[in-house]
């Protein structure tokens, strides 16, 4: 059940982003997987590495700007962050031990979209469903 509550969070994030235009919405998610980069910061679990870990995803946010394929690429990096804090027993959330886990799960989906190019979904939908009933 948290595998596929993960997945649906993902999508999510996907269809809300969707309905921000380009080229703002490639933007924002930038900062979004920058802000990511920083999330562990405050628990510490990983010692030095978390300010290591948070300098590579700005570098890759940064990069991010232009370019959805950096964007995906940090949210594969924030992945196997997600990972290693799971393994590690210091979740992003202190109070909900699994945290890191469906995160592990969520930043997976989002990459993909990401590393796809983050078109728009909902744009997708209505032309098709346009498509639909013009030829229906």
């Amino acid at each position: 059940m948290a595998v596929l509550v993960a997945v649906l969070i993902g999508v999510l994030y996907v269809c809300l982003n969707s309905l921000i235009p380009e080229p703002q919405r490639r933007r924002v998610n930038a900062v979004m997987v920058g802000g990511a980069g920083a999330a562990y910061l405050s628990g510490g679990g990983l010692g030095a590495w978390e300010l290591a870990f948070t300098a590579v995803l700005t570098y890759v946010a940064y990069r991010g700007l232009e370019s959805w394929t950096f964007i995906g690429i940090g949210w594969l990096l924030h992945t196997a962050w997600d990972l290693a804090h799971h393994l590690s027993g210091d979740p992003i959330l202190p109070f909900a031990s699994g945290s890191s886990f469906g995160c592990m799960i969520c930043d997976p989906v989002i990459a993909l979209w990401c590393l796809t190019g983050g078109h728009s979904v909902t744009d997708a939908l209505r032309a098709r469903f346009a498509r639909a009933r013009s030829t229906g």
